[in-house]
């Protein structure tokens, strides 16, 4: 026989303590039920819940056997946070402040107090601890994927090899780049010391030529806050 499928709405959040409750109605009777945040079904990545997500999720007995729990909850729609998407056609601009739980980076929206992880690039410096509990302003990410929003600051502090990187893109200077690793399908770069990675494409021959350590002209032929890509000098 299948299982009942319920529908509710998440309440409240402990995302230090991983759990979250669920608030739903079943034989006209108002109930909650806990749900852990750090477990995936099916082996996916764990799911970032929130303030007011709207799920469906099935019941079971908890590992302890002394209550129900509930398990494959899945997103279904946040109100809140459709009207914010819808705001972001005028101007993609809100306003919060920085929380730091488990060395991750999030930013709590005041008026849903929805919290939303905070994108930062691989070659960007953090925010100080100082900075938490400080009001923020930032715009969201992710806006076609509704359950995957992210937050973005609008003040970016990066590496200075990243600043180096930017220098060179624009210019086209050519980058002395070192051989990190070796793999079957890729080769991969070090730039400007060991802070920054690129994959370099070459052919069967070129990689048979080259082994870790050794050094490679390349110049960059794509930068973004998020991806460095770059092309042997001449190829």
């Amino acid at each position: 026989m299948e299982e009942q499928i319920y529908k509710g709405k998440i309440s409240f959040v402990s995302y230090e303590k991983y759990f979250a409750t669920i608030e739903y109605s079943h034989g006209n009777k108002k109930k909650s039920v806990n749900c852990k945040t750090n477990i995936a079904d099916s082996g996916k990545k764990p799911q970032h819940y929130r303030l007011g997500d709207e799920v469906s999720f099935q019941l079971k007995l908890s590992d302890r056997g002394d209550k129900m729990t509930a398990y494959n909850v899945k997103y279904r729609h946040n109100e809140a946070i459709s009207l914010m998407i819808q705001k972001t056609a005028i101007e993609n601009r809100f306003s919060g402040y920085l929380k730091k739980i488990d060395n991750n980076y999030f930013v709590k929206e005041w008026e849903s107090y929805i919290l939303f992880p905070l994108q930062l690039s691989p070659w960007e410096i953090p925010p100080v601890e100082s900075a938490e509990n400080v009001a923020i302003n930032f715009s969201l990410v992710n806006l076609d994927k509704p359950n995957a929003i992210k937050a973005e600051l609008f003040s970016h502090f990066y590496i200075p090899e990243y600043k180096k990187a930017e220098l060179f893109f624009d210019k086209q200077f050519d980058v002395e780049a070192v051989v990190s690793k070796i793999t079957p399908h890729a080769v991969y770069l070090n730039l400007f010391g060991d802070k920054i990675q690129s994959k370099l494409a070459v052919t069967e021959e070129e990689k048979e030529d080259l082994k870790e350590g050794d050094t490679v002209k390349v110049i960059i032929t794509h930068l973004t806050s998020s991806k460095i890509a770059v092309k042997k000098k001449g190829s």
